[in-house]
């Protein structure tokens, strides 16, 4: 997703010279194409997460869209003041991005676990979540952010995540991505990110028989309102996210129907408790959280 992100932020920028790209002292070895083509338009804001952050802002202010990129924790709670009272409530078109969602940087230790950041974000009444599933995805939420500058918040994996699209997909606020199922199906996963390829994978053991995959890769405060309407032709739908469950997608989701109009189950898989500050590969770490 990574790469998928830097090669179209990169195509975008040739077309868009409003584009900026921030980076918190990290990403070398990846921005430097970004770097050299657009020297005017690459700042390095240092180990200073909240000076970056509002640092974006007034670039944003001034008529630029700018990108902060940061490993996950980073650019979240460490100036999260920031997020909030600069770029959130003035409404200004600044993307965070966070490379490492999850677990992803599982060996690095928790201090680069990014476990609660959909719980901060989502309460931000401005903010979109662009939470892609694949790299397919991260290019399809990266021009929808585009077209449609504000606050946002991508959300990515580290790197090597696998293409479970074969071209770039339609997305939407909101909406529903299908992925794969039949018409008649009655039961439904709904993913948000990288958890997309695990419920790829529960599907081919047989573990969720008839039903249908969806992912839905853009969401906030503002979305909620279109869930009730996609749950309408199912019986039972479980969301799966790799955050823990406390205030996270599947909370959010159960929120959105919290009328109690809807006879749909809902049910979640998200990361249990069980994976606070321990360290180990992603893949080891999702399987003791549940996923």
């Amino acid at each position: 997703m990574r790469d998928a992100f830097l090669n179209e932020l990169l195509a975008l920028a040739e077309v868009q010279p409003n584009v900026v790209l921030v980076v918190g002292d990290l990403g070398f070895g990846v921005v430097e194409p970004f770097a050299d083509r657009f020297p005017e338009r690459f700042f390095n804001a240092g180990v200073a997460e909240q000076n970056m952050m509002s640092l974006c802002a007034g670039l944003a202010s001034e008529g630029c869209h700018v990108f902060a990129y940061s490993i996950a924790n980073f650019p979240t709670f460490r100036c999260a003041e920031q997020i909030r009272n600069d770029v959130d409530y003035h409404n200004l078109p600044v993307t965070i991005v966070s490379v490492g969602g999850g677990v992803a940087y599982g060996n690095l230790g928790y201090s680069h676990h990014a476990l609660q950041d959909y719980a901060l974000m989502r309460v931000l009444p401005n903010m979109l979540i662009a939470a892609p599933g694949d790299p397919w995805e991260t290019r399809a939420c990266l021009r929808y952010l585009i077209d449609n500058p504000g606050p946002s918040y991508l959300r990515l994996g580290k790197s090597g995540e696998a293409s479970v699209h074969s071209h770039v997909p339609e997305v939407s606020p909101g909406q529903w991505l299908k992925v794969q199922g039949q018409p008649e199906s009655t039961s439904a996963i709904v993913t948000t990110g990288a958890t997309l390829a695990i419920a790829q994978a529960w599907l081919a053991r047989g573990e969720y028989p008839e039903h249908n995959l969806y992912s839905l890769p853009l969401w906030g405060m503002r979305q909620k309102q279109y869930q009730a309407a996609q749950v309408e032709q199912f019986q039972r739908v479980v969301t799966a996210e790799d955050h823990i469950a406390d205030a996270g997608f599947g909370s959010w989701f159960r929120e959105a129907l919290h009328d109690g109009r809807s006879s749909c189950e809902v049910s979640s898989r998200a990361l249990s408790a069980e994976v606070f500050g321990k360290v180990g590969a992603q893949s080891t770490l999702n399987a003791l959280g549940g996923l």
